[in-house]
């Protein structure tokens, strides 16, 4: 394990950097590092790493999530209102509806099939876009209308709302009828999330506040608080659905409206955490990607996500509707609404493995997604973010140091 551990780590660097400076985004070469290292290829991960890969991701996700929760302003998302709440599933919606027509005309499947691999890909990926929202808010880009904190807020969300009807679909498959009122269970699990996270929250608040820790304790606290939060919703499934990513960003959000000072400490820290979770992350999900499945694909794979992908930038633009933002600012958003990876990673073999007949189709799919849309959103965001968005004229970008 820990020459597996030693070749991902220096073969994700050295990628990550040299693409860097071919201008291209350092997921890239970690998402190729975990190509090349998984089983797929040349099998250097040990088998105990891959075991735990599922629960190694969740972990990234989780820090990134919490850095996020501790830098978005609920004054920021109060301020962007209706798109808020629209972007959270309308874009989702629209790329479902548009694979459940278009699937049957590129590949031998029916229309319910269709629909299970449109949940599939239907969710956006937040550990891909998290990560650049939070540098352009430090930077200050679209921080006037708060574009950076739509977007964090309505990728977290659309995660929610695909894999509940992902799972409502497969339900389907398996014969049992669609239950309607499975589809409560969305805002429920939204506002049990919220509601949980923000009482934590509090109570994290009162505790930093009457007891003297350093910094690094209180992250060990936050971040053990946060694992909590995620089993919480496991252990909660029977009984009342939740949230626990999105608790986990109450709890930071929280943590920032009631102690700000410390909001702002603590995100330095977990900036610092996320440089090697996100190694972890995408280079486990590049391990995840069987590109035999890739290469069998075709063109017709390649049509269908492209042709998903138009109608999907369709529902970001119908979302912003009657919005003060620019054109520029609206394709912006469009561009940052396309990266795919931990969901598609996490779910896309499961109708494989429960026995859909389009499993093989949906899994290639859901392979070639990834290695499509994770980078060209990355890119694209990278490339596009100074053309298309203000820079807030009262903000002054952090100073750049040689220390991390």
């Amino acid at each position: 394990m820990l020459f597996s551990l030693a070749m991902m780590v220096l073969c994700g660097m050295i990628l990550s950097g040299t693409m860097q400076k071919l201008k291209l985004p350092g997921l890239v070469g970690m998402l190729l590092t975990g190509i090349v290292l998984g089983p797929y290829a040349l099998n250097l991960i040990a088998p105990e790493l891959l075991n735990i890969s599922a629960d190694l991701r969740q972990i990234a996700l989780i820090v990134i999530l919490t850095r996020a929760g501790l830098a978005l302003d609920i004054k920021d998302l109060k301020k962007v209102g209706r798109p808020a709440i629209l972007m959270c599933f309308i874009p989702a919606s629209f790329e479902i509806a548009a694979t459940t027509i278009f699937a049957p005309m590129f590949f031998p499947i029916s229309h319910l099939e269709a629909a299970i691999m449109g949940t599939v890909l239907g969710a956006v990926s937040p550990a891909v876009i998290v990560p650049k929202m939070l540098k352009l808010m430090e930077h200050g880009y679209g921080r006037e209308k708060s574009i950076p904190q739509l977007i964090m807020a309505g990728a977290s969300v659309d995660d929610i709302y695909v894999i509940v009807l992902f799972t409502s679909f497969m339900g389907m498959y398996e014969g049992s009828s669609f239950d309607a009122i499975s589809l409560i269970k969305i805002p429920v699990a939204i506002m049990t999330g919220l509601l949980v996270g923000i009482l934590l929250g509090l109570v994290l608040v009162k505790l930093f506040q009457k007891i003297h820790l350093r910094d690094t304790a209180k992250i060990l606290i936050l971040l053990s608080t946060a694992f909590l939060l995620v089993s919480l919703e496991s252990a909660m499934k029977a009984y009342v659905p939740m949230s626990g990513l999105l608790a986990v960003m109450a709890l930071g959000g929280t943590i920032l409206k009631q102690y700000d000072i410390l909001a702002k400490r603590l995100s330095g820290k977990f900036s610092k955490i996320w440089v090697a979770a996100e190694l972890m992350l995408f280079i486990l999900v590049g391990a995840t990607v069987d590109i035999s499945y890739a290469a069998k694909a075709g063109f017709a794979a390649v049509a269908l996500i492209f042709i998903a992908l138009l109608i999907r930038v369709c529902g970001v633009f119908f979302c912003l509707v009657k919005t003060p933002m620019s054109a520029k600012e609206r394709l912006f958003c469009a561009i940052a609404y396309l990266p795919k990876a931990t969901v598609q990673a996490a779910i896309g073999g499961l109708p494989l493995a429960a026995g859909v007949a389009a499993g093989n189709t949906i899994l290639t799919v859901a392979v070639l997604a990834i290695l499509i849309t994770a980078p060209i959103g990355a890119i694209g965001v990278d490339a596009t973010y100074k053309r298309l968005l203000v820079m807030s004229n009262s903000h002054t970008p952090p100073p750049t140091t040689g220390k991390r």
